[in-house]
């Protein structure tokens, strides 16, 4: 709903003077790339999160369903003139132009997924590493309120159209420029959250800067000493409500903590507050990578799951008859901070992997 709603609002700015099939080009562009979520339909859970935000949010989806999008919508209109006989047609969209604003279409709900926590996979096929801002959460009330609003009004007063849109989009820029800029702020607060029990950076921890996140990371970055915990990575999700509240995920070699922020909190601008005040609203969750857990990853359930994950927390038990139960579960989809509830049953954002004596996988369930 939101990329379409946004599309909308770019076909009442100058794009809108294209000619007459630009605003099905950029609403259906934006919205095309979303096509691989037939993945989930047709392949189940592994093959949603192996192909979802893949390709279709690539360079060549970028140009392959601009050209499809023109080509349908060019089609589209000629039937329509055919059967109408209207002295319209002269007023249609070039095919070159209708790829153009296609190709903005679906460039838009690509720039627009990127700062989601969610993320996306900017380079598929060529590189399947997600990347993303976590700026927003995957559904984002107070964009869809701007932009709802702005298509109310620009129907109540249509010779306006063009300027309640150079409106709408920047009151989009002032939501995306509030949430970044919070977001910087949850990042530069979160060391005091721990405050002196917050341990050194692990040895393998990359230098990356914070501004655009990378993963999944090497498998050499996974430190399995639980006696000697360092820091890997200090993140800022966003949550649902407020671009002020923060959920704060450290994660630490042999667990993650998790806290919530809130950057109104007056105790934060207090030079004397420490990380104790905050500390007993912090959760840990382990995060223990045995020996079941490595043989666990190489299952191809497991592998797809890993590659999508960016918090996987692994926890795994052995049964009476040795057989090793190992269960992720990804932290940026957690439920509940008080009881640190997994996500629900189904869920593609938890695995469970059985393994045997030997080693072998026997079994890999989605979200029990």
């Amino acid at each position: 709903m939101t990329h379409s709603l946004f599309a909308v609002t770019l076909a009442r700015t100058p794009l809108g003077r294209a000619g007459r099939g630009t605003l099905s080009a950029l609403v259906i562009g934006a919205n095309a790339p979303d096509i691989d979520s037939v993945a989930a339909a047709t392949g189940g859970a592994r093959s949603y999160l192996e192909w979802h935000r893949g390709p279709m949010h690539g360079p060549l989806g970028v140009v392959g369903l601009g050209i499809v999008t023109a080509g349908v919508v060019w089609l589209a209109r000629r039937a329509v003139d055919r059967r109408s006989s209207s002295s319209l047609a002269r007023d249609n969209a070039s095919f070159g132009m209708l790829v153009s604003v296609s190709i903005i279409g679906v460039v838009s709900h690509i720039l627009m997924d990127l700062p989601t926590s969610y993320g996306t996979r900017l380079f598929s096929p060529f590189d399947w590493h997600w990347f993303a801002f976590d700026w927003l959460p995957i559904v984002d009330i107070y964009l869809l309120m701007v932009l709802v609003a702005g298509l109310i009004f620009s129907e109540v007063s249509r010779p306006s159209r063009r300027r309640v849109a150079a409106i709408v989009l920047a009151l989009v820029a002032v939501n995306y420029g509030i949430r970044a800029t919070a977001h910087h702020q949850a990042l530069t607060l979160a060391p005091r959250l721990f405050g002196p029990l917050l341990p050194p950076p692990c040895a393998s921890r990359e230098n990356a800067g914070p501004l655009l996140d990378r993963w999944p990371r090497p498998a050499a970055a996974v430190e399995t000493d639980s006696r000697r915990a360092c820091l890997m990575e200090i993140a800022a999700v966003p949550t649902f409500f407020s671009p002020f509240r923060w959920r704060i995920i450290a994660q630490l070699s042999n667990a993650y903590e998790l806290h919530e922020i809130d950057l109104l909190d007056a105790r934060l601008r207090t030079p004397s507050t420490s990380g104790e005040l905050f500390g007993r609203l912090s959760v840990r969750y382990p995060n223990q990578w045995t020996p079941a857990t490595f043989a666990a990853a190489t299952g191809a359930r497991a592998r797809v799951f890993l590659g999508f994950s960016r918090f996987p927390a692994a926890r795994s038990f052995v049964d009476h008859t040795g057989t090793a139960t190992v269960r992720w579960s990804d932290m940026r989809f957690v439920r509940s901070m008080s009881s640190l509830e997994a996500p629900r049953s189904q869920s593609i954002f938890s695995l469970v992997v059985r393994v045997g004596l030997d080693g072998r996988v026997l079994q890999e369930e989605f979200g029990r």
